[in-house]
């Protein structure tokens, strides 16, 4: 794949319930000429020069969450006009049925310049394999926003190295270990920072009384019956995200050396009591609860997680300092031969791809790109995030956003968080102020961490056998893996399981995602 070189390291944005839908920001420097196409025949398409209008509207399918779609010439809709110099026409479909209407219009003869498209789903798939979108690693590079893209994450976006969409970008890292806070602090233990130290914390919390009750009635690590935190562990211990690159062919993490060296840590912490003994019948639902009631004491997950259990603790004691906090957090867990390795989401939830059969030129594609970079820009991205300012938000004296709390701002706050559901990527972000220590932490971590993400070296690759096997293929290994640690089946047995995944379409799957690698643009 063409992939054009990255020009700029995208920062995570910080996401905020109430005024941020999707992760972008920006600052307010793209509003010369905003209106400049108005009443002319040429525009400048983000390319830096003037050049033919072939479309002063744009029409767009998009997803809304709402009750009600935000109504035509809304005041979001109107501001996004005015920066773009564009006519903007958006079909609003209710979420809960927009993969059925995605299909029924793309079987249609009125496609829309732009849809959101929400993942690799068959539909889209087959459209595009089929030529209704266009492929866009080309044209990129040729405009000021768009060409900031993240590699990785468009890579990760990618259909077997084709780019037919620009994504939607997500928070990179998320995994964490959360620590009881007060546990750490009656050993006086220190956050650990490596796997080794990790170990003595999971030891120490189940066997030198870190709650004072003078009983035997604790662990170290809490598992439920959702495995992640095990495919987090593998990562710090230096395996692949699901697959992985050796001598430039892909193979499964599950065949790699520090695979095996994870899951033989993890048995051993098992057998040795460090996990609580439930963990093959313990509901996801009850995690945080058996942390906060004080059965054990780390959990390997989110850093929304760990806000979560410290809410808990919070309400408990009702305090009111910003900066009290009672659950400790690592980021990423250094290897045993002290690397760092953070194991990263995808980074896009979807993209937003353009129709070739209503942009059919490559100048028409061009006007479109110059479109969305608009709204790739700093003003772009706040309007589509944060709404207007001034009427929604205001800046404070320390370049923080502090929500208006008005009926006006109140009105137009479904029209933004609809219209969020365009928002790309974008440096610039209008930030809230972190509330607390802990946040601030958090934050930190995400944007430090991100520099030791191990992406998934075949997210990009569709695969036909995944396709028709690849729940039964998943489900293999994921079952050997913990009837083995929880002493159910030998090494031998388990290694059997792994010679049935082979059997049972794994190798076809690594010889055709391997073809698919060798033949990516």
């Amino acid at each position: 794949m063409r992939f054009l070189k990255k020009r700029g390291v995208l920062i995570v944005a910080i996401l905020f319930s109430l005024f941020i839908v999707v992760a972008c920001g920006g600052d307010d420097d793209d509003k010369t000429g905003g209106t400049s196409n108005e009443g002319s025949n040429s525009s400048d398409n983000g390319n830096g020069g003037e050049e033919t209008v072939y479309f002063d509207e744009i029409n767009i399918m998009a997803p809304t969450f709402e009750t009600t779609a935000p109504p035509a010439n809304n005041d979001v809709e109107l501001e996004l006009e005015e920066l773009t110099g564009k006519k903007i026409n958006v079909n609003w479909v209710p979420n809960v049925s927009y993969e059925d209407r995605m299909n029924v219009t793309l079987a249609s003869n009125e496609i829309p310049h732009v849809m959101v498209i929400q993942g690799k789903t068959p539909g889209f798939l087959n459209s595009a394999e089929a030529g209704a979108f266009w492929e866009l690693s080309d044209y990129l590079g040729e405009f000021e926003h768009l060409s900031q893209y993240n590699e990785d994450i468009l890579r990760n976006s990618s259909v077997n190295g084709k780019v037919y969409g620009i994504y939607r970008q997500r928070d990179i890292m998320r995994s964490t270990a959360l620590i009881r806070k007060d546990w750490l602090e009656n050993l006086d233990l220190d956050i650990p920072e490596t796997i080794d130290d990790l170990y003595d914390v999971l030891h120490a919390f189940t066997y030198d009384d870190p709650n004072g009750s003078g009983q035997d009635d604790t662990v170290g690590l809490i598992i439920p019956t959702w495995y992640g935190s095990l495919d987090t562990l593998a990562i710090w211990f230096g395996a692949p995200n699901v697959w992985g690159i050796e001598d430039n062919q892909l193979i499964p993490a599950f065949a790699t050396d520090e695979y095996a060296e994870a899951l033989a840590f993890t048995k051993k912490i098992v057998d040795e009591g460090l996990v609580n003994n439930d963990f093959t019948t313990l509901s996801p639902d009850d995690w945080n609860r058996e942390m906060f009631n004080g059965n054990g004491g780390v959990i390997i997950d989110t850093y929304s997680r760990a806000m979560q259990v410290n809410n808990l603790f919070i309400d408990e004691v009702g305090t009111e300092d910003p900066d009290e906090y009672f659950v400790e957090i690592t980021g990423t867990i250094k290897a045993p031969d002290g690397s760092e390795y953070g194991h990263p989401t995808d980074g896009y939830s979807g993209f937003l791809a353009i129709s070739k059969s209503s942009v059919e030129t490559e100048d028409e594609l061009r006007e479109v790109l110059g479109f969305l970079d608009h709204l790739v820009s700093a003003d772009g991205i706040n309007l589509l995030n944060h709404g207007i300012e001034g009427i929604s938000y205001e800046i404070d004296d320390d370049g923080y956003l502090v929500p208006i709390e008005s009926e006006e701002a109140q009105r137009i706050a479904p029209f933004h968080r609809s219209f969020a559901q365009m928002s790309m990527f974008g440096d610039g972000i209008h930030q809230m102020r972190p509330s607390g220590q802990l946040a601030e932490k958090r934050y930190q971590l995400m944007e430090d961490n991100e520099a030791h993400a191990v992406f998934n070296q075949a997210a990009h690759l569709v695969s036909d056998v995944y396709t028709r096997q690849g729940n039964q293929l998943d489900d293999i290994i994921s079952d050997a893996r913990i009837r083995y640690i929880a002493g159910q089946i030998s090494e031998d047995e388990f290694q059997a399981e792994i010679d049935r995944w082979y059997s049972s379409g794994g190798q076809a799957l690594i010889d055709e995602l391997n073809e698919l690698y060798e033949n990516q643009d």
